[in-house]
């Protein structure tokens, strides 16, 4: 078995210098991998009562290590999974995303931002946002000017004739 750890930990060994190697190569070009990630979001509208509804995978997030906010027709959602490797575990592959992250949605309506709503469960955030409901209210608008009569047609009896 010692044969067999000798060969995982040259293989460890050679991939550390290969990214090493082709690391520095690719932070001097501009091409440096990104670090954190974007998570996956789903976004939707309801009728009932009208809202905006995003939902993000978050899987392994704290709730205390994220952030949202409203401005406008955007919602950004940030925050950072931590790293669960271990020191003593020889890793075959790591495919879940770590480190700090952050996502702006557009939104494609008007949002009550301050009615805002969030509940994290099951590692999926989701964030309900009411529409803002336009405005169909009448308003008479004065009208400013000389003061007088307006001229009016002959027919209705009070005109201005003899």
């Amino acid at each position: 078995m010692s044969s067999e750890r000798d060969i995982f930990a040259n293989f460890e060994r050679m991939r550390r210098e290969i990214d090493e190697l082709f690391g520095d190569v690719f932070e001097r070009s501009g091409l440096a991998p990104r670090r954190g990630f974007s998570p996956r979001v789903d976004v939707y509208y309801c009728d009932d009562p009208p809202r905006a509804v995003v939902t993000a995978d978050l899987a392994g997030v704290k709730v205390e290590e994220v952030v949202l906010e409203i401005r406008g027709r955007q919602l950004e959602i940030a925050g950072e999974r931590r790293t669960q490797v271990e020191e003593g575990r020889l890793y075959q592959q790591i495919e879940i995303e770590h480190g700090p992250f952050r996502r702006v949605v557009e939104l494609g309506a008007d949002v009550e931002q301050d009615a805002a709503r969030a509940t994290y469960e099951d590692g999926i955030l989701k964030i309900e946002i009411p529409l803002r409901q336009p405005e169909h209210s009448a308003r008479r608008v004065p009208i400013s000017g000389r003061t007088g009569q307006l001229r009016q047609d002959s027919d209705s009896g009070h005109g201005t004739g003899a």
